[in-house]
């Protein structure tokens, strides 16, 4: 931790001498948009503007303080500001995220930091932006909740295999193993991966990976930054490996053309009749993993977490869970009419998704110069939209700290408030897959423990994503039969 800090020290003295060295070209930081008002805000820094705020914050555990603080200081849902090099305007409550949603690929189209194009390079040197719209062609054939079903079976039977880890044990730390779950079902599903020793092997570069993905795009020895291109490369060489070794295995019959997404994208073709490329796969399959286990695995630990804190809740859900389990015969997995009967449980996990939102928002870019609110935002400018703003807001969540899965019963929160998913034609398509493997990961986890937490005021950090930042150790109390 120490040595974390040490870094974060020379990156911030770094970055003060960048931003004098160009003090004097700071013009051209400066708005020369002259078509309207722009949003009340501060640019903070030359060259790094807020962004050291923005970031620290979610270190500090809240993110929603950047937020919250500029729309009390400037009275106003929009503002700017600077973030990660861009001039960008933030849109805050339901108002913007419909706005957002709703103009998607009109107004707005999505917008990553360069970062994510420095790490995910494809070999056709095509932006992330074309390669994700590719992405969400090919995605539904396997995300779509009538394709899951035949996954819930495999889902359970990994489940059941990953919680041996925690029987025998006296207490464990929650979040490594949530991942290790997620990053288990993941790489089982989408590359057909299953065995252990090799799943451990690409797990520890991608915790990596995810960390540095969205940061200061400094490329210098122990930035963030630089650990992710690293272990980027690192994974992207064991995938080119696994590539080429299905290829083999097709050609020669012994796996299945619709076994996995892997396989999909090797025998399908675009529309010129062209193939995509070894790196393009392996650039795809890498952001499929990452999308694919890391947010779910930051739910699963809080919903460890608020269980643990609501004895109330957790028999809620131990009630429901056990009904399910005593309802199947020895041996019989987990199908798509006992998810159904979860109903208790996913309004818990909504609410922990709520409180805990592993996506705490996405930027955009302005595709012409438009209004919003009264405001003009210029044509190029970046747009953040915040979750917590909907969220954490007591106007939207009356006490919005209160936990209550009451407010998913009948027609839910308003449309635009709750966005854990995003929402409009970018909602994230893998949601049904989210649902899936966290309520198994529920099912699985009440039928066998009660648990404790062991740091009761345990700190969260935001890096991405909400993390506890010890890992929440529990001590566990198994029941006398699973």
């Amino acid at each position: 931790m120490e040595l974390f800090y040490v870094s974060l020290l020379c990156l911030f003295i770094l970055l003060v001498s960048l931003s004098f060295l160009f003090l004097f070209n700071n013009n051209k930081n400066k708005s020369t948009f002259s078509g309207g008002q722009l949003p009340p805000g501060n640019s903070g820094w030359a060259v790094i503007g807020e962004s050291l705020e923005f970031l620290s914050t979610g270190w500090k555990g809240h993110p929603e303080k950047f937020i919250f603080d500029r729309i009390s200081k400037y009275s106003s849902n929009v503002f700017k500001t600077h973030l990660l090099g861009e001039k960008t305007v933030v849109f805050c409550g339901a108002s913007g995220n419909k706005f957002l949603f709703s103009n998607e690929n009109k107004l707005v189209q999505p917008w990553w930091p360069s970062s994510v194009d420095k790490i995910f390079p494809s070999s056709t040197q095509t932006s992330s932006k074309e390669e994700a719209i590719k992405m969400r062609k090919m995605l539904p054939n396997f995300l779509k909740p009538e394709a899951l079903q035949r996954y819930i079976g495999i889902m359970d039977h990994i489940a059941q295999r990953h919680f041996k880890s925690w029987e025998n044990q006296e207490q464990v730390i929650v979040f490594p193993l949530a991942k290790l779950y997620t990053f288990w079902l993941a790489c089982r599903l989408f590359i057909s991966v299953e065995d252990p020793n090799h799943v451990a092997k690409l797990a520890d570069p991608f915790d990596v990976l995810a960390s540095g993905l969205i940061s200061i795009p400094i490329d210098l020895p122990g930035t963030p930054f630089n650990r992710a291109i690293k272990a980027s490369n690192f994974i992207r060489k064991e995938l080119v490996q696994i590539i080429k070794q299905r290829k083999i295995d097709l050609a020669e019959g012994k796996v299945l053309p619709n076994q996995d997404i892997l396989s999909h994208m090797l025998l399908t073709s675009d529309e010129n009749g062209m193939f995509m490329h070894e790196l393009d796969i392996a650039d795809k399959i890498l952001g499929l993993l990452i999308g694919g286990h890391d947010t779910a695995s930051s739910a699963c630990a809080f919903i460890v977490k608020y269980l643990a804190e609501l004895p109330e809740i957790y028999e809620g859900v131990y009630k429901e869970q056990m009904e399910i389990a005593k309802s199947k015969v020895q041996g019989e997995l987990l199908n798509w009419e006992d998810i159904q009967k979860m109903r208790y449980s996913w309004n818990v996990a909504c609410e922990v998704l709520r409180l805990a939102p592993p996506l705490q928002g996405a930027f955009r870019e302005a595709l012409a110069d438009f209004t919003f609110n009264g405001f003009s935002i210029p044509k190029g400018w970046k747009i953040y939209w915040s979750a917590n703003s909907t969220h954490r807001n007591p106007e939207v969540f009356p006490e919005p700290l209160k936990f209550d899965p009451s407010r998913f019963e009948g027609r839910g929160p308003a449309p635009y408030t709750f966005v854990p998913f995003g929402g409009g034609p970018r909602m994230c398509p893998g949601k049904e897959y989210a649902r899936l493997e966290i309520l198994v990961f529920m099912h699985h986890l009440v039928k066998r423990f009660k648990w404790e937490k062991i740091i009761p005021d345990e700190k969260i950090v935001v890096n991405p994503m909400p993390i506890p930042a010890k890992g929440l150790p529990v001590k566990l109390y198994p029941h006398n039969k699973a």
